[in-house]
Order: C-alpha cells, then structure tokens, then sequence
C-alpha cells in the first residue's frame, strides 16, 4: 500500500527536497503541500494524508498547535533544524508521532515515515535522550491525567521501560529472549490499559508516572544498555 504523505513547512526548496525524495521512495506518494499551519489543517482534511511531515516553526500556527489539532486524525512525523529538548517534549506532548531533525539522511526520512504510517512511533534513542533531558528538568513525576483501564502486569511493566528507552520490538524480544509477535501483543495490550495510541505516549507515560526516572533508570531493574 502506497502511503501518502502531506509535506508542511514555509520554505519552498525544503519543500520541494522532501517531495523529491520521498517520491524516489516506490512505496511513498506525496500527494500534498502546505506553507504554514493554517493551510496544513485545510490540506489536511481535504487529502486525507496517512502522514503529515510538519515543520515545527512556521507562520501563523505553528507546527506544534497544528499537530495539537490533528491529533487522532492524521499522524504527524515533527522535523525540525531545532535539536532542542523543548521541542522534543511539546512536539510529543502534541500528540506527535514521530520526530526527526533535517539533517537526516533520506533513507532515514523513508523509514521514519514508514514507521509512523504503520503507528509503530518513531521514537529513536537519540530522540529518547532529549525527552529523558525533558523530564529531569521537570523535577519530580506528576500524576497521569489520562484513563487507565487497569494495572500493568510485571512483563508488561518490564515491556513499557524498554520502550521508554527507545528499544524496538525486535530490540525488546532480544532483550527478553522472546518472540516479537509476543512483544507486539504485549505493546497492543499496554497502550490499550493506560489509554494512550502509540509508543510515543507511552513513554511519555513511563515518565509521568515514575516508572522510569530520568537518570535512575526503572524502578524495578536498571535500563537497559544503548542498543
């Protein structure tokens, strides 16, 4: 399936690079383009993107108040010249799926968008760092505000810390020494208890409730090496 893509930032030539590389990509269509945040949300709803690639300072409305706006309607893959943490932490806590700096090659800018189309978040370690930098400067955990629908099993709990720390599913299973197909059941079954739609939200969760700490690792075991 081809997945289309709506590009969204105010500067024409990067506009027009990304069109050019993710067209070169045989299963990416870039079927739109927008200028600043008023015009993304238009597009948006008249194209019917699978992922929108938003800027994060444009014009108008920017980048963060119109993935605010999208969310549960588009997934949004945030890139920015910005590797600041406060973008980082607003961009996710928009309710973005994904986040990449310009400076990525464009097999990283393919991935990313594949990743994001199949709402697996594109939550890298490099991306991970930034929002562990977020929440220790946020002093100590708040309490969730979202729905729980119940508690976390231990492997469950143990499943959540990984992804916290930006493992993938084929990193978690080797972590483990389980199969993946298992570590996706136990991911569908985690976002589904503490209410939240992808990988990305729930490591904002693990933070916010002080399942991970910032520098002290889980509670129950120490992270995990870098993968």
């Amino acid at each position: 399936m081809t997945i289309r893509v709506l590009i969204a930032d105010d500067q024409s030539m990067v506009r027009e690079a990304f069109v050019v590389l993710l067209n070169a990509q045989p299963d990416i269509e870039v079927v739109g383009e927008a200028v600043d945040g008023d015009d993304v949300l238009v597009k948006a709803a008249a194209l019917t993107p699978d992922v929108v690639l938003m800027d994060v300072r444009m014009p108008g409305i920017d980048g963060l108040e119109a993935t605010r706006r999208l969310a549960g309607r588009t997934k949004v893959l945030m890139l920015t010249t910005f590797d600041l943490d406060e973008y980082v932490y607003e961009a996710l806590r928009a309710g973005a799926s994904g986040f990449l700096l310009k400076k990525a090659t464009a097999r990283e800018l393919g991935d990313a968008v594949r990743i994001v189309a199949n709402g697996d978040a594109m939550l890298a370690p490099s991306v991970t760092r930034r929002l562990i930098s977020a929440f220790a400067r946020l002093g100590p955990p708040r309490p969730f505000t979202g729905e729980a629908s119940g508690p976390l099993t231990p492997r469950e709990s143990e499943i959540l810390t990984l992804i916290a720390h930006g493992l993938s599913n084929t990193e978690i299973a080797d972590n483990l020494v389980i199969a993946e197909q298992t570590v996706k059941s136990h991911v569908s079954n985690i976002l589904t208890k503490i209410g939240v739609r992808d990988r990305t939200q729930a490591a904002v969760y693990a933070f916010q409730t002080g399942l991970v700490t910032p520098y002290g690792g889980a509670r129950s075991h120490d992270p995990p090496a870098a993968p």
